[in-house]
């Protein structure tokens, strides 16, 4: 169904950072998709998948900015029309690319604002039909291609992955990777990565249910952000997921240095999560190979020369 839409991104790696590291790393840089993250994977599925009148209502969708873009991009590419319920303080690209790709575009205050309720209100009032960030089968059945195309570009150079560790936000990313990858490469564990204090993924599969994470915090890592995991992500990722990790916004942007050093490729702070997760735990991976997928790269390039400015190279 993807085929023509969406990119097989590249598997990226460095000899000389895997000669400094002790182990191979291998980057799925989903950075360079369409729209510049995994989105439109998912999206462009769901919303294939509606019926004619379902698709002449419209779509509706909230997001912080790359379900946004994956969301308009997909619906322009099936003519239909979307809008997208939007923080006033999103990154301004994604804020720009959202109305460029022929959303219509309604912000919110971050603080005071219930985007998941203004969006609900534009589906009652048009018949639009709600395209959720992550907690939906249909939905992380397109994000789940990512697995598919690790398992197959690594079986092209002969090569298996000990470990894949994925950003994670609602869990519909990992969910559908973990779901493809149990089927196509079950020897490779699985893990996930959040910003401290967001870790919500990660100390819900150590209780064996969903946990929250508590108000008053906030990251730099803006595209996976979310309060607690979906109800329908989680179960997956309990049975499928073998460890989540949490890291720093330190180790974020060293992560992210390392990436523009090493691959010549710009993450976004939660894109980059994954590879400052394994970047922070080297020792576990001493001798073995493991694939860190870099889910986004929508950041302002102002802002990202600003975060690398102070930092040396993570590796």
């Amino acid at each position: 169904m993807l085929e023509g839409v969406t990119r097989v991104t590249p598997l990226l790696e460095s000899e000389l950072l895997n000669r400094r590291l002790g182990f191979r790393l291998v980057v799925k840089a989903e950075c360079l998709q369409r729209t510049g993250s995994f989105k439109i994977r998912g999206a462009y599925v769901k919303i294939a998948s509606l019926s004619a009148k379902e698709r002449a209502a419209g779509v509706v969708a909230f997001s912080s900015g790359n379900h946004a873009q994956g969301v308009a991009a997909a619906a322009a590419e099936l003519g239909v029309s979307s809008t997208i319920v939007m923080p006033d303080d999103a990154p301004a690209v994604k804020l720009r690319n959202t109305a460029e790709y022929g959303a219509r575009v309604i912000t919110y205050d971050r603080l005071t604002g219930d985007r998941a309720k203004i969006a609900r209100d534009v589906a009652e009032e048009t018949g639009a039909t709600l395209v959720p960030p992550y907690d939906d089968y249909v939905l992380m059945s397109g994000q789940g291609t990512i697995g598919l195309e690790v398992a197959d570009q690594l079986a092209q150079i002969n090569t298996s992955a000990d470990a894949l560790v994925c950003p994670v936000g609602g869990g519909g990313l990992i969910a559908g990777i973990a779901t493809a990858m149990a089927e196509r490469a079950p020897q490779t564990r699985i893990y996930t990565a959040e910003p401290e204090n967001f870790d919500d993924t990660k100390r819900s599969l150590i209780t064996g249910e969903r946990v929250g994470n508590e108000p008053g915090y906030n990251s730099i890592c803006d595209s996976i952000v979310t309060q607690i995991p979906g109800e329908k992500t989680f179960p997956i990722n309990k049975q499928l997921v073998a460890e989540g990790f949490s890291v720093s916004e330190t180790d974020v942007i060293s992560a992210m240095q390392t990436l523009a050093d090493h691959m010549k490729i710009v993450a976004e702070p939660g894109g980059a999560a994954a590879v400052a997760a394994v970047l922070r735990h080297k020792e576990k991976w001493k001798g073995k190979t493991v694939v860190a997928v870099v889910s986004g790269g929508n950041v302002d390039l102002d802002t990202w020369r600003q975060y690398l400015t102070n930092t040396g190279d993570g590796s």
